[in-house]
């Protein structure tokens, strides 16, 4: 009998751990996107010459800086945090392509940014398809 109490507990468990997971991962990604994007935000000189360099003007860095902050905040909404990691995954696909073909960059560290923003995405992926559902009209 204590085998099947303990089994019955141990996907409530590795789903309480794996939630407790997902959010460790979500605000140490909230942390870095704060930081980097009020870094744009704030014209850290580092980003200033950066942007300079990718050639799409200094509005572009306010914009990067804006959606990497909104992410931020969005990653600790429990109803939203699917859907900005995925939108974070998304701009992390385009600042990876970036380094690469524009700044000539190793992409490691946008890379591994990535990479963590698609496991909280692919971890939160029915909170987000839930959402989604609602905003169409099909959670009624």
């Amino acid at each position: 009998m204590a085998d099947a109490t303990s089994t019955s507990r141990r996907p409530e468990t590795e789903s309480r751990g794996r939630s407790i997971a997902l959010w460790v991962l979500q605000v140490l990604l909230a942390l870095q996107f704060l930081a980097a994007g009020s870094a744009k935000l704030f014209g850290d000189q580092a980003m200033v010459d950066m942007f300079a360099d990718i050639g799409a003007g200094q509005w572009f860095r306010y914009l990067t800086g804006t959606l990497e902050v909104a992410g931020a905040v969005g990653l600790l909404i429990p109803v939203l945090s699917g859907l900005a990691a995925l939108c974070l995954s998304i701009l992390m696909t385009c600042a990876t392509i970036t380094t690469i073909a524009v700044l000539g960059d190793a992409p490691w560290m946008p890379l591994a940014v990535l990479a963590f923003c698609v496991v909280a995405a692919w971890g939160r992926w029915p909170k987000t398809v839930a959402l989604l559902d609602r905003v169409r009209g099909k959670g009624d």
